[in-house]
C-alpha cells in the first residue's frame, strides 16, 4: 500500500496546482516564457523589419508631390578655324567652353495617381501592421503550447518513472510470494512482462520531453527550468461563441489584413485609371555658360515653362491594366469571404475544443479517483486470494493510463483557451497584461513619412 500512495501523489504535482495553488517565488512562469518569445523571437523581429520596409512605401509615393531638382555641369576643349564671309579673313583658336545649370521640376496634375498611390501605400502598411499582429499572436500561442508541452511530458515522465518504481515493487512482492508458494511462475512472468512495459512506457516519455525541450529552447529561447503550473485565460474570452464569432470578424488580423488588401487594390484601379487622364507639370531651369564659341565669352539664361500632355493612345496596355487590376479587386473581395469564413470556423473549433476540455479535465479527475480506489480493491482483494496478479497489474496499468490522461487533459484545457484567445485576435501582450514593452509600428512610421532626404535610418543605420 505504501507503493500505492507514492505513485498517486506524485502524478498531480506539476499541473494541478495551476488552477489550486500559488506560484513559487523563484519558477518560471508561463507569462515570463511568452515576454521572452515576444522579445527575442527572431521570426518576429525579421517580419517587425518587413514593416519597416514597407513604411517607406508612405515617403515613395509622397515624393510625387515635390520637386524634381537636377544639377548639370560640363568642361571641355573646344579648337575652332571659322571664316565669317568669303572675303573676310578667317580666324581659328582654342576655347574651354563650360557651362553649369539647374532644373527645378513640380508636377501640378497627373490624374490623381499621387494621390491613390499615397493612399495605397498607406493601405499597405495597414496591411502590414496587421501581418505582423497575426505573426505576434502565432509566436505568442507557440510559446504557450509549446510551455504547456513541457508540463505535460514532464508530469507524463513522472507518472511512468513512479510506475516503473511500483512494478519493481510488486515483481518483487511476488516473486517472495512464488518463493513460499503462494503464486505461480506464470505470476512472476505476467509481473515480469508489465515492468518491461512500464520501462519501454517510461522511455518513450523522456523521449518525448527531450523533443519538447529542444522546441522549448527554439521558440521561447532558453532551456526550460524549475517551470511554474501554466492557467487558462479564460477571464480575457467572450461569454458566449455567438459573441466570439463577432469579434473574430472585426479584430481577427488576417480578417483585417484582408480588408486592408481590398484598399490596396481598390486604389490600384484608381492608380491605373489616372494614366488615361492629363499631365500638367511646371519647369523652371537657369544656365550659365562661358567659352561656348570664339565670339561668345559668357552667357546666361533663364526660363519657365507649363507643360500640358494628354495620352490618346499607348498600345492599349493602359487599358489592359485597368481590366487586370479590376479583376485581383473581385479576386481580393473573394479572399477576404474566405478569410471571414476560415475565421469563424477556427473560432467554432476552438470554442468546441476548450469546452470539451473543461469536461475531459473532470472526468479524467474521476477516472483517476475511481482507479486508484479500484487499484486499492484489488490489492486488498488479492492478499485475500479473490484476485490474481494479473488482475493487480491490470488496475495498476489503468491506474497509470488514467494519471496520463487527466495531464493530458489540464494541457489541452490551457491550451486550447489561448486558441480562442488567438482566434478571436486578442491574443497579445496587452491583453495578457506581459510585463514587456511593446513594439509599436506606429513610431517608424511617423520618423519617416515626411522624410525629404537622408539615407541612414532612424537607428542610425
Amino acid at each position: 500500500m505504501h507503493g500505492v500512495k507514492l505513485f498517486t501523489g506524485a502524478a498531480v504535482s506539476v499541473l494541478l496546482l495551476a488552477l489550486a495553488g500559488p506560484t513559487p517565488a523563484l519558477a518560471d512562469t508561463i507569462e515570463a516564457a511568452l515576454v521572452r518569445a515576444y522579445q527575442n523571437n527572431p521570426q518576429l523581429n525579421a517580419q517587425r523589419a518587413q514593416v519597416r520596409s514597407t513604411d517607406e512605401g508612405v515617403p515613395q509615393a509622397l515624393s510625387g508631390y515635390r520637386p524634381r531638382v537636377s544639377l548639370s555641369a560640363s568642361v571641355g576643349y573646344q579648337y575652332q578655324d571659322t571664316q565669317s564671309t568669303f572675303n573676310s579673313a578667317p580666324f581659328s583658336g582654342t576655347t574651354i567652353p563650360r557651362s553649369a545649370g539647374l532644373t527645378v521640376n513640380q508636377t501640378v496634375f497627373n490624374g490623381n495617381q499621387t494621390a491613390n498611390k499615397t493612399r495605397q501605400a498607406e493601405s499597405a502598411v495597414s496591411g502590414a501592421r496587421e501581418g505582423l499582429r497575426s505573426l505576434d499572436q502565432s509566436v505568442l500561442f507557440n510559446a504557450a503550447s509549446t510551455y504547456m508541452d513541457y508540463l505535460r511530458d514532464s508530469a507524463t515522465l513522472e507518472v511512468q518513472k513512479s510506475n516503473v518504481r511500483v512494478l519493481e515493487q510488486t515483481l518483487k512482492q511476488t516473486r517472495d510470494r512464488f518463493n513460499v508458494g503462494e503464486v505461480t511462475r506464470t505470476d512472476v512472468a505476467q509481473s515480469e512482462a508489465q515492468l518491461a512495459a512500464g520501462k519501454t512506457q517510461a522511455l518513450t516519455a523522456e523521449s518525448n520531453l527531450t523533443t519538447t525541450r529542444a522546441n522549448f529552447r527554439r521558440i521561447i529561447g532558453n532551456d526550460p527550468v524549475n517551470l511554474a503550473p501554466g492557467s487558462p485565460v479564460d477571464r480575457f474570452l467572450p461569454p458566449t461563441l455567438a459573441s466570439a464569432v463577432e469579434l473574430a470578424l472585426i479584430e481577427n488580423p488576417n480578417v483585417t489584413a484582408a480588408m486592408y488588401g481590398i484598399d490596396v487594390n481598390y486604389l490600384q484601379v484608381k492608380v491605373n485609371e489616372g494614366a488615361l487622364l492629363p499631365t500638367i507639370s511646371v519647369q523652371a531651369a537657369v544656365t550659365q555658360s562661358a567659352e561656348q564659341s570664339l565670339i561668345q565669352y559668357r552667357s546666361f539664361g533663364a526660363s519657365a515653362v507649363a507643360q500640358a500632355s494628354m495620352p490618346l493612345y499607348q498600345g492599349g496596355a493602359e487599358y489592359s491594366l485597368i481590366r487586370q487590376s479590376k479583376e485581383n479587386l473581385a479576386q481580393q473581395r473573394l479572399n477576404l469571404e474566405t478569410t471571414r469564413d476560415q475565421a469563424r470556423a477556427n473560432v467554432v473549433q476552438a470554442w468546441g475544443q476548450l469546452q470539451a476540455g473543461k469536461a475531459q479535465v473532470q472526468s479524467a479527475q474521476a477516472q483517476v479517483t475511481a482507479s486508484e480506489i479500484a487499484l486499492n480493491g484489488v490489492r486488498e482483494e488479492a492478499k485475500a486470494g479473490q484476485r490474481t496478479t494479473l488482475d493487480v497489474l491490470n488496475a495498476q496499468q489503468a491506474l497509470v493510463n488514467a494519471r496520463v490522461a487527466l495531464v493530458t487533459a489540464q494541457h489541452d484545457r490551457v491550451v486550447a483557451s489561448y486558441s480562442v484567445l488567438s482566434a478571436v485576435g486578442r491574443l497579445s501582450p496587452q491583453v495578457l497584461g506581459l510585463s514587456t514593452v511593446t513594439y509599436d509600428a506606429s513610431v517608424h512610421y511617423h520618423q519617416v513619412r515626411d522624410s525629404w532626404a537622408g539615407v541612414r535610418t532612424p537607428d542610425g543605420r
